[in-house]
C-alpha cells in the first residue's frame, strides 16, 4: 500500500511539475490562433470598407460628369470592378505575389517580375485548428480578398478622368490589361517583396504609389491619347461643364472617405496584439484628419483665390487629404498628419487649373488627387518615419511612374489605332447615354 501511494505521489509531483509546461504549449497555441484569427478579421473588414470605395467611385463620377453621360459611368464602374474581380483571380494575384523560384530576380535583389500565370487558390474547406503553425499569418482568403479591392480600386481612379468621351469597351479591355498586368507586376515589385522594397527601401503603407499614383498615370496617358471634350477649350480659355449632382457627388466622396479606413487601417497587416490594435486606431485618426486638412485648405483657398468656395475643390481636397496620408498613415502625430493632408489639398487647387492650362481635360480631377498627391504622400513619409531615405522614395516613385506611363500608353495606343477609343462628335455631343447604351439616367428629366 505504501508503495502504491509512493507512486501515486511521484505521478502526481510529476503531473504539476509538468502541467504549468502544458499549459503555456496550450495558451502559446490559442494565442496563434486568435491571432490568424483577428488578423483575418481585420482583412475582411478591412476588405469590405475598400469595396465600398467603389461604389464612392461610382457616385463621385456620377455626379461630377454631366447627366447624358451618368448612365455610361456607373455601367464602367460596375463593370471594371467586375473585370478587376476576375483578372485578379486568374492571374494578378500570383503575379503580384511570385512564388519562390518563379519570380526572376534573387533573394538578394528582390524580384522584377514574377511569372507565374496561375488562378488564386484558397485553403480547404475546413482548416483544422492545430494547423496554425502553416496557415501564414491570415487566411488566403481573406489575404486574396483584401488585396483584390486595391486593385479595383486603380480601376476606378481611370475611368473619372476619361469620362463623357472615351469608348466604353476599348476602356474595359484597357482595365482587363491594367488589372491583370501592369497593377500586380509594379505592386510585386513593393508588397511582393520585389526589388524597390529589397534594394532601395521604398516604404508606401497602403499605396500612394503603388496604388493612386499608378491609377493617375494610367489616366493620365489616356487623356494625352484621347484629347479633350468637344468645346472644353475655345478661344485660349476653359468652358466650364458642370456636373450633374452635387448632392451624389458629395455622398460619393463620404463613401470613399468611410472605405479610406480599411483601405489604410487593413494595410497593418495584423490585429493580433493590444500593439496591433493601438496601431490600427491610430491609423484611423490619422486618416480621418488628413482628410480634413485637405478640405478645409481646400474650402480657405478657394475662397481666398475666386472669391467664393468651390464645392469640387473641397471634395477633392478631401480625397487628397487621403491620399497623401496613404503611404504613412502611422507615424504622423494628429498635428503632422493634418498638414500633410492640408497639402494635398492645396495641390489640387492649383493641379486641376494647371492641367486646364496644358489642356489635358480631367473630367473628375482624378489625376490632381491621386498622382499629384500621390506623389507628395509618397515624399512626405520623410517627414515622419526615420527609415526612409530621399532616393529610397524618389527612385521608385520614378521608376513606377516610367513603367506604368509608358505601358499605358502603348496600350492606349493600340486600342485607339485599332479599334479607336473615342466616340464620334455627334455621339459626344448628345451623349454616351444614348450613343453607347440607349439608355438615360434621367429620362424623366430629359424627355
Amino acid at each position: 500500500m505504501s508503495n502504491k501511494l509512493k507512486y501515486f505521489g511521484l505521478s502526481a509531483a510529476a503531473l504539476l511539475a509538468a502541467s504549468p509546461v502544458l499549459a503555456q504549449e496550450a495558451t502559446g497555441e490559442t494565442a496563434a490562433q486568435t491571432q490568424w484569427i483577428l488578423t483575418t478579421l481585420l482583412f475582411l473588414v478591412g476588405g469590405f470598407l475598400v469595396f465600398w470605395m467603389a461604389a464612392g467611385f461610382a457616385m463621385l463620377e456620377a455626379g461630377l460628369v454631366r447627366s447624358k453621360n451618368v448612365t455610361t459611368q456607373l455601367t464602367k464602374n460596375i463593370a471594371l470592378f467586375s473585370i478587376a474581380s476576375i483578372m485578379y483571380y486568374l492571374i494578378g494575384y500570383n503575379l503580384m505575389y511570385p512564388l519562390g523560384s518563379w519570380s526572376i530576380g534573387s533573394d538578394e535583389t528582390g524580384g522584377y517580375l514574377g511569372i507565374l500565370f496561375a488562378p488564386a487558390l484558397l485553403e480547404a474547406v475546413g482548416v483544422a485548428s492545430d494547423a496554425v503553425d502553416d496557415a501564414g499569418y491570415a487566411s488566403t482568403g481573406s489575404d486574396y480578398f483584401f488585396q483584390l479591392m486595391f486593385c479595383a480600386t486603380t480601376a476606378s481612379i481611370v475611368s473619372g478622368t476619361l469620362a463623357e468621351r472615351i469608348k466604353l469597351w476599348p476602356f474595359l479591355i484597357f482595365t482587363v490589361i491594367l488589372t491583370g498586368i501592369l497593377y500586380p507586376i509594379q505592386a510585386s515589385w513593393k508588397w511582393g517583396g520585389g526589388f524597390l522594397d529589397s534594394q532601395w527601401g521604398f516604404l508606401d503603407f497602403a499605396g500612394s504609389t503603388v496604388v493612386h499614383s499608378v491609377g493617375g498615370w494610367a489616366a493620365l496617358a489616356g487623356a494625352i491619347l484621347l484629347g479633350a471634350r468637344v468645346g472644353k477649350y475655345r478661344d485660349g480659355g476653359v468652358v466650364p461643364m458642370l456636373g450633374s449632382s452635387m448632392p451624389l457627388a458629395t455622398l460619393g466622396t463620404f463613401i470613399l472617405w468611410l472605405g479610406w479606413f480599411g483601405f489604410n487601417g487593413g494595410s497593418q497587416l495584423a490585429m493580433g496584439t493590444m500593439s496591433d490594435a493601438a496601431d490600427v486606431s491610430r491609423i484611423f485618426a490619422n486618416t480621418n484628419t488628413a482628410a480634413a486638412g485637405g478640405a478645409i485648405a481646400a474650402l480657405i483657398l478657394t475662397q481666398v483665390m475666386y472669391g467664393k468656395v468651390d464645392l469640387t475643390m473641397v471634395l477633392n481636397g478631401a480625397l487628397a487629404g487621403l491620399v497623401s496620408i496613404t503611404a504613412e498613415p502611422l507615424t504622423p502625430g494628429l498635428g503632422m498628419a493634418t498638414l500633410i493632408g492640408a497639402i494635398g489639398g492645396v495641390i489640387v487647387v492649383f493641379g486641376v487649373p494647371f492641367l486646364d492650362k496644358i489642356k489635358i481635360d480631367d473630367v473628375v480631377g482624378a489625376i490632381p488627387v491621386h498622382l499629384f498627391a500621390g506623389i507628395w504622400g509618397t515624399l512626405a513619409v520623410l517627414l515622419t518615419n526615420s527609415d526612409a531615405t530621399f532616393m529610397g522614395q524618389l527612385v521608385p516613385i520614378i521608376i513606377v511612374g516610367v513603367f506604368v506611363f509608358v505601358v499605358s500608353f502603348a496600350v492606349w495606343f493600340i486600342l485607339k489605332a485599332t479599334m479607336g477609343i473615342r466616340v464620334s462628335e455627334e455621339a459626344e455631343i448628345e451623349g454616351l447615354d444614348t450613343s453607347e447604351l440607349g439608355m438615360e439616367a434621367y429620362p424623366e428629366f430629359t424627355n
